[in-house]
């Protein structure tokens, strides 16, 4: 968040998001249940590269509260998917940067295999390119199956290192530059802190993009996605039952109607399945150990819940 919108913003009011039954206002709060498990995202752990301005989830080069996943533990939730049935789509892999992880590759290749899409979050910088060989590999084997997805936080090189510290542009572009040359399905995503509205954001990113040769249409939130920003201690409404339709909004819409993430917290004996990407660390949207464990429904009390998915309309999957 820029310090002149920091300076704006409201504190959070402490009374909300006490309950997880009742708002602040004595309202029943809102709930989501899992309508079907559509995109299943591994937290292949926090360590990055970077250690970003306002990074929701804490990665830096020496956050590992959320350590490693190795393939044998991600295969036994993709064991569990088969056995089950489940129908699951789409497997992200998400940090932390994930190509860090030594057992990336061989996670992705054992998704792909079994006929899913794949999805990776990534700065697209040096642990990217370190792997370049097994990418191209995955690229020719499993084609537009493999979605690689950029964060580019601005499309001025300015703001986006004022997020992601001095000399990150740079190798961002040049590994953004890599994958188009080399045919991946790229994605961008972006985010709105800037005090600039979403259309002159989206002109912004389709400048650069042309300049760049990046074959993607800003217009299209499929291809840029521009995240919300996330700040649990600033004020937001909590969502109770009635605002579904007030908002004209849909439970079934929203991340928690389709997806779960698994994590493994330093120290823990096996992995955990959690409500989503966003909280990672609040212990009440820690579901379970396997994926039926994490079937039931998740009550919408944490700021992020509105802020991010209610009000923000956002979703970190696909599409």
């Amino acid at each position: 968040m820029t310090a002149a919108l920091a300076v704006r913003a409201k504190p959070l009011d402490p009374a909300k998001f006490r309950d997880p039954d009742v708002t602040a206002k004595g309202e029943k709060r809102a709930s989501v249940a899992l309508k079907a498990l559509k995109t299943l995202w591994f937290n292949t752990g926090t360590l990055c590269n970077l250690t970003c301005r306002n990074c929701y989830i804490e990665s830096s080069p020496t956050n590992d509260r959320l350590v490693y996943l190795t393939s044998a533990e991600t295969r036994g939730f993709l064991d569990e998917i088969a056995r089950d049935g489940l129908p699951v789509e789409e497997i992200g892999f998400t940090g932390g940067e994930p190509f860090m992880n030594p057992d990336l590759i061989a996670m992705l290749e054992d998704a792909l295999e079994r006929g899913f899409r794949a999805l990776v979050l990534t700065n697209a910088m040096k642990p990217m390119m370190k792997r370049a060989g097994e990418l191209l590999a995955l690229r020719e084997r499993f084609g537009n199956r493999l979605t690689i997805r950029v964060s580019v936080d601005h499309y001025a090189e300015t703001l986006h290192q004022s997020e992601r510290g001095e000399r990150s542009w740079k190798p961002t572009m040049e590994g953004l530059g890599w994958l188009v040359a080399h045919g991946f399905t790229v994605r961008i995503a972006g985010r709105t802190p800037w005090n600039e509205d979403e259309a002159s954001l989206r002109r912004g990113y389709a400048r650069m993009f042309a300049e760049r040769g990046v074959p993607l249409d800003a217009q299209d939130p499929a291809h840029l996605v521009l995240f919300p920003e996330m700040d649990a201690q600033v004020d937001v409404p909590e969502i109770t039952t009635s605002c579904w339709g007030i908002l004209k909004r849909s439970p079934d819409a929203m991340m928690c109607a389709s997806s779960r993430m698994v994590v493994k917290r330093r120290d823990a004996p096996r992995p955990a399945v959690v409500a989503c990407t966003l909280l990672p660390y609040d212990p009440q949207f820690e579901l379970g150990a396997t994926l039926a464990e994490a079937s039931g429904g998740v009550k919408l009390n944490h700021p992020h819940c509105a802020r991010f998915c209610v009000l923000g309309g956002a979703s970190c999957s696909a599409g």
